[in-house]
């Protein structure tokens, strides 16, 4: 097999996890608000909030302007999570509580990093290869990687917010090999979802590697 010019890495899922589970994170978040509510009822929530919720694209704002768009963007999904759990009225606070929450996603704290990832990011960079991330976080994705000791290994950092389009779109894979001056037939593209990693990464000409990390088959 030939070797890449570059490899995308997706980050959620791919390079980092969660610890535990987003819902423990915010249950164990809500309960310093005086908020008590089942880490598993709020998992179940979130994710039900988090895929009716539109891409994370903005196509009207000024970059600067993209933060507060993420942040509005995160509010109504948690806002919605707690409306579905049944609990939002118990806040007596909840925008300080959102506050907090959206902070401590953007810190190394409520995160992993899985333990094949260091030494695969070593290798590739001994074997002349470049390495990016394509991902479609948002921009707190920079202290994320930073503070989990990651982001010096990438020579590019494409996330879905602030290029105004996000995966499966080819259009995002085409902006990430414009970073690298670099063909789709030259380039890898790896991560934890069919959909949005592995078949639109080939369907944008890339070679698509799934990453199982959760065994769902």
């Amino acid at each position: 097999m030939k070797k890449p010019k570059v490899i995308f890495l997706d980050a959620v899922g791919t390079l980092f996890g969660v610890k535990g589970s987003v819902g423990m994170v915010y249950s164990q978040i809500a309960q310093d608000f005086g908020v008590t509510v089942s880490p598993e009822i709020l998992n179940k929530e979130f994710f039900k909030s988090f895929k009716a919720a539109p891409p994370p694209i903005f196509l009207d704002p000024d970059l600067h302007d993209v933060p507060q768009r993420e942040f509005d963007w995160w509010r109504i999904i948690v806002l919605n999570t707690f409306e579905s759990a049944g609990v939002i009225k118990e806040f007596s606070d909840f925008s300080a509580f959102f506050s907090e929450l959206y902070i401590h996603f953007g810190t190394a704290e409520p995160w992993f990093v899985y333990p094949d990832v260091p030494l695969a990011l070593v290798n590739w960079r001994r074997l002349g290869v470049e390495l990016g991330v394509l991902s479609n976080f948002d921009s707190r994705l920079y202290s994320v990687l930073d503070s989990l000791g990651l982001k010096e290994y990438f020579k590019s950092i494409t996330i879905s917010t602030q290029v105004r389009t996000a995966k499966p779109e080819p259009e995002i894979f085409n902006i990430a090999l414009q970073s690298h001056n670099c063909s789709p037939g030259e380039a890898w593209h790896i991560g934890d979802s069919i959909t949005e990693d592995y078949h639109a990464s080939r369907q944008a000409g890339l070679r698509g590697i799934w990453i199982n990390r959760q065994q769902n088959y």
